[in-house]
């Protein structure tokens, strides 16, 4: 289901992909001491980044990609019960294959 969002500029929304929770020697770590995630999957794109020329320019990435993004980047937002992070596309990192 396409988020009810569309992103302006050179904004990306993303969701963040859930780590497995991993418990060891019977430690389980609580919710509020874990670290967002870094890795996401691109659910929409803006409309791309305007030059000093006036041009559209493209953006590196396309929606479905799984991205690496930066750890303190972007804006979270609650859409439909669901969370996602609103950010510009230079805080992406790089796109996992």
């Amino acid at each position: 289901m396409k988020p009810k969002i569309q992103p302006l500029g050179e904004r990306v929304l993303v969701k963040h992909v859930e780590e497995q929770e991993q418990v060891r020697e019977g430690i389980i770590i609580p919710d509020s001491a874990k670290e967002k995630p870094q890795e996401a999957e691109v659910i929409a794109l803006g409309t791309g980044k305007t030059g000093d020329d006036g041009k559209k320019s493209t953006f590196e990435v396309k929606v479905g990609d799984r991205v690496l993004v930066s750890k303190y980047g972007g804006t979270e937002v609650k859409l439909d019960g669901k969370s996602y992070t609103l950010m510009r596309e230079d805080d992406i990192l790089g796109i996992l294959s």
